[in-house]
């Protein structure tokens, strides 16, 4: 892919500096301005991450005036722009002055280009760092809930839902394959609560080996078993006043599973070896990847159980099926670990771009997150490729922009369905797909479907 254009300003008055600066930097579009106001116009034109500024211009060009009030202007104008100043070799005084006005830093002739390059480089990945920070800033004020980026008309629904249900004390179930964000979901719905400033406990039902997860769920006292040296509070218990996150709810024992129907009906439990009945005051959030309808007919979940964690229902989307957040949530993961791995700002390219869009994720967003943190640290460029998101070998197609593409290939698919909805009868389709025999006749020859 071709490489976004990296736009210098070298605003200097000296012709012969003027004609060495302008073919010494390689990578840059350099623009060349003689005096303030060019330099102005130079500015709004090409918006230059980097300006190299000389401080003795004209009408002032033995002084630092002129050249101090193009540095404000400049910074006033695009504040995000870094400004080396250039200075002769007994004008440190007036180098510091600029560098407290906002320059970025400054320079000291006689120019030595490979040592102005370096810096010139340096000082334009600060610029793009910033403008990639404010970007994803930017986004995420945008974004429907803390935490969760997404723009797909599919999560804005779920979390639509989540922020109507998160007021209340409903218990709630959240169903969505791995990865798909369901913990992110649970958080949120504690945040939103009235219950914020109390805490969240989860605990994974999956991740705790069965003779224990009763312990752990419920507490025990002092001697209830060997081990048990001191009474201790069980997880629900602990989340008193606070949620309770049921994590892969589908892979609860049996027995756990008529104990915590008694607990969601009465809200009080009784520790492992204890009598006594504590009451607890605790919302409820559960999930799992499984499909408990299935399990309930295998007799592998209670289904007065299922009734009671299910009183909400919210269905988390693969993200496949999220149209466009694959990309956004990409990039947003780019700008996060490449601050993480202090390594400079990196972009997709196009081929990457596609092949993120295009994609199945199988692994969802956890597989997303994983493989932009591997390509961050095997790219050896600024540019992610398809080789780096390790997508080249896959056989994937790119979604067109073209709307023509777009509308042909729609209306492929809804003759290909009409046509097998019909059995192949010519009226049949046509009469679905609301047209007449000639035009569908027609359509097929369009698409060699005759």
């Amino acid at each position: 892919m071709k490489e976004v254009k990296k736009h210098l300003l070298v605003v200097e008055d000296d012709k012969g500096l003027q004609s060495q600066l302008r073919w010494a930097f390689d990578g840059f579009e350099v623009a060349i301005a003689g005096e303030r106001e060019e330099a102005i116009a130079e500015l709004r034109r090409i918006q230059p991450g980097v300006v190299l500024l000389d401080l003795g211009l004209p009408p002032d060009p033995g002084g630092v005036s002129e050249g101090l009030a193009t540095l404000s202007q400049i910074l006033a104008l695009a504040p995000e722009t870094k400004i080396i100043v250039v200075t002769g070799d007994d004008d440190r005084a007036n180098a510091v002055k600029a560098i407290g006005q906002g320059a970025y830093d400054y320079y000291q002739k006689p120019v030595e280009a490979d040592l102005l390059n370096l810096m010139v480089e340096r000082a334009y990945r600060v610029y793009q760092l910033e403008i990639e920070n404010c970007r994803l800033t930017q986004s995420q004020d945008k974004m429907p809930l803390a935490g969760v980026i997404a723009t797909s008309p599919q999560m804005l629904k779920v979390c639509r839902t989540v922020e109507k249900v998160a007021p209340t004390d409903v218990t709630t179930l959240l169903l969505g394959a791995s990865g798909t964000g369901k913990e992110r979901f649970a958080q949120a719905l504690h945040e939103l609560s009235g219950r914020s400033g109390e805490k969240i406990v989860a605990i994974n039902c999956a991740a705790i080996p069965e003779n224990l997860l009763e312990s752990e769920l419920f507490g025990y006292e002092k001697g209830a078993f060997t081990g048990a040296a001191k009474t201790t509070q069980g997880k629900i218990e602990f989340a008193d006043k606070g949620t309770l996150f049921l994590d892969e709810i589908g892979d609860l024992p049996m027995e756990l599973q008529a104990k915590l129907l008694r607990f969601l009906q009465e809200r009080i439990v009784e520790r492992v070896g204890g009598r006594k009945e504590i009451p607890v005051d605790v919302r409820i959030v559960c999930a799992t990847h499984q499909d408990l309808s299935q399990l309930i007919k295998e007799g592998r979940f209670r289904e007065d159980l299922y009734y009671r964690v299910s009183e909400i229902t919210i269905n988390i989307p693969d993200l496949k099926d999220r149209e466009g957040d694959a990309l956004v949530l990409a990039k947003a993961f780019l700008v996060k670990f490449c601050d993480e791995l202090n390594r400079k700002v990196m972009h997709f390219d196009n081929g990457a771009a596609s092949a993120i869009e295009a994609y199945d994720w199988p692994g969802n967003v956890r597989e997303l997150e994983s493989r932009v943190k591997r390509a961050i640290i095997m790219s050896e460029g600024s540019y992610i490729s398809t080789h780096d998101m390790d997508l080249e070998n896959t056989d994937i197609e790119a979604m067109p922009f073209n709307l023509r593409e777009i509308r042909d290939a729609s209306e492929l698919k809804a003759i290909l369905r009409a046509m097998t909805h019909s059995n192949e009868n010519i009226s049949e389709a046509a009469a679905l797909l609301g047209v007449t025999r000639p035009t569908l006749y027609s359509m097929l020859e369009k698409y060699q479907l005759k």
